[in-house]
């Protein structure tokens, strides 16, 4: 395929933000080109993130994106907390009037988009880097992009940067135009996938002596788990008895419950941080998902929080496009940092609750324990958490 010389807006980035926007804007009747380095099997099998929440989902039903997840995602309705040898489930529905969350791969996300975005025959372009986004600060923005072995160059009215904290859209506003706010944690978490029917119904969020662990899945019959690790860990120096027998531990296995192992199938050590980059603005060009801000999977924010910035800025460019007002454009970036804040404080809670700082007193435990307590003894704590988790309403 071959783009356009022109579009109205040029999408950098085939992940869930990028694809999901240009399925948004194709339903809105606007043209769009989609800009991806990777080829498309490393971005349909590229492992992130699971829990979509209720906003999420509603996008995706917008989009016309829902079939497989209505047919294969797994809807849930709480969480469970453990703490001090016992576990509290929150209840979802009853504590947000009826919100829930989904459990459904990043990955099929993508894949369902993709398909969607071949099926229209629209312009999309995989393993066509972008090196350089010029003129956002005038009438007309340039992408200079490789594919095929050739420089080539496509114009557009916008510029939107899906393309991830490192991307060409991030990198290209000028010094000093911009500032970014940035936590960096103590430790990381162990992943692993895992052909084992899961041993729970929904997610269970663990704290220990020994550190967090986080029982979730990606199907009913492949579970996805984590361990608190330090930073810098060697996942060869995890064997596979090794995890099981320390996600037991963690997660409070008894005689009455443990844990289904099996296969260990993917293992990987992830970072944990938080960045926003202010402002998600500058002229035509736009920020948004990870080139805008990161989150640690605690809170189950990332995909989610990039969901919403695409589909505030698809409702400003339909606006543009009925009307001519460019009036949610500009608003765009002050609209997404609220929301993304408030993920961020929510991230920040859940890790700082549920982890072990390596440096921690006992006085520090005892308080991530009263507020735990906290959370289990009173219907406002809980109502909090479950109001954050399943995701405020888009604005």
């Amino acid at each position: 395929m071959t783009l356009p010389q022109h579009t109205t807006v040029a999408v950098i980035g085939a992940g869930p933000a990028g694809l999901l926007l240009a399925r948004l804007l194709e339903r809105s009747g606007i043209d769009c080109a989609v800009l991806e380095s990777r080829d498309r099997t490393y971005v349909e099998q590229r492992q992130r993130a699971g829990i979509l929440e209720q906003g999420t989902v509603d996008a995706l039903r917008e989009a016309g994106a829902t079939a497989r997840l209505e047919a294969e995602g797994i809807p849930h309705d709480g969480i469970e907390l453990g703490f001090g040898g016992r576990r509290h489930r929150v209840d979802f529905p009853s504590l947000t009037g009826g919100r829930r969350v989904w459990v459904y791969a990043q990955t099929e996300v993508v894949k369902d988009l993709i398909a969607l975005r071949l099926e229209s025959g629209l312009p999309m372009l995989f393993e066509a880097p972008v090196h350089a986004v010029e003129g956002f600060d005038a009438d007309l923005c340039t992408v200079r992009y490789t594919h095929g072995g050739e420089e080539r160059t496509l114009t557009a009215d916008y510029v939107v940067g899906c393309d991830g904290f490192h991307g060409v859209a991030r990198t290209a506003v000028p010094e000093g135009a911009s500032r970014t706010f940035e936590r960096t944690y103590p430790y990381s978490w162990l992943g692993i996938l895992a052909d084992a029917v899961p041993a729970y119904e929904e997610l269970i969020y663990a704290h220990s002596e020994r550190g967090f662990a986080l029982a979730s899945m990606r199907t009913p019959i492949v579970s996805r788990l984590y361990l608190q690790v330090p930073n810098g860990e060697d996942p060869g120096n995890w064997s596979d008895e090794r995890i099981w027998d320390e996600l037991d531990h963690r997660l409070g296995a008894d005689a009455s419950w443990r844990l289904n192992r099996g296969p260990i199938t993917s293992k990987a050590v992830l970072p944990m941080r938080s960045s926003v980059t202010e402002p998600m603005r500058h002229g035509r060009l736009f920020l948004a998902g990870d080139s805008a801000h990161i989150v640690p999977p605690t809170g189950a924010k990332g995909l989610n929080l990039a969901a919403s910035d695409v589909t505030v800025l698809a409702r400003a460019f339909a606006r543009l496009h009925t009307t001519g007002s460019t009036e949610l454009l500009e608003a765009y970036s002050d609209t997404c940092l609220k929301r993304v804040w408030r993920a961020e404080h929510f991230s920040y809670f859940m890790t700082t609750t549920l982890h072990t700082d390596p440096g921690q007193s006992g006085f520090e435990t005892r308080l991530q324990l009263s507020q735990l307590e906290r959370i289990t003894t009173s219907a406002f704590a809980a109502g909090e958490l479950a109001e954050n988790y399943t995701g405020l309403p888009i604005d």
